[in-house]
């Protein structure tokens, strides 16, 4: 009698791929956190942060496009948009469409930053595997990224 062990799953199997399931998110998140830190994100809250990631996704915005984007009153907006214009991550210029508003976008300050940033996480991550994983540790790791690559790609 043949058993397809991928069509139907056993109760054991079910177990595992859920407890790995449950590893894997958690491990994932402390990950997350661990490069976090060595970016240096600093002072900033989370709402700047989110600010910041939708203009460098969607590109020049309106402080009240912002607001409704980040479902904010305009008041706490104008908050977020002084302390990112303070540090010098955000400027503003007029609207070419409408003179009355005023357009803010990232300024080549915040671009080094994210260099900077991404490149701290990177040395990071890079001197941890080197110190922490021995070669063949290292090549395991490699494969288990190609297959964490299938769990994710289309």
């Amino acid at each position: 009698m043949s058993f397809d062990m991928d069509v139907t799953p056993d109760s054991h199997q079910t177990t595992r791929a859920s407890a790995l399931a449950q590893d894997l998110h958690a491990l994932l998140g402390k990950l997350k956190r661990r490069l976090r830190d060595q970016a240096h994100v600093g002072d900033l809250t989370p709402s700047q942060v989110s600010v910041l990631r939708r203009l460098e996704r969607d590109g020049p915005a309106t402080a009240s496009g912002l607001a409704r984007s980040e479902g904010m009153r305009p008041q706490s907006m104008a908050a977020v948009i002084a302390a990112l214009e303070g540090a010098g991550l955000v400027d503003g210029a007029p609207d070419p469409t409408d003179g009355r508003q005023t357009l803010l976008s990232l300024t080549d300050a915040f671009r080094q930053w994210v260099r900077e940033g991404r490149a701290a996480r990177q040395d990071w991550l890079t001197f941890t595997i080197q110190s922490r994983l021995a070669p063949r540790e290292q090549d395991e790791l490699a494969a288990s990224v190609e297959l964490l690559k299938r769990l994710v790609d289309d």
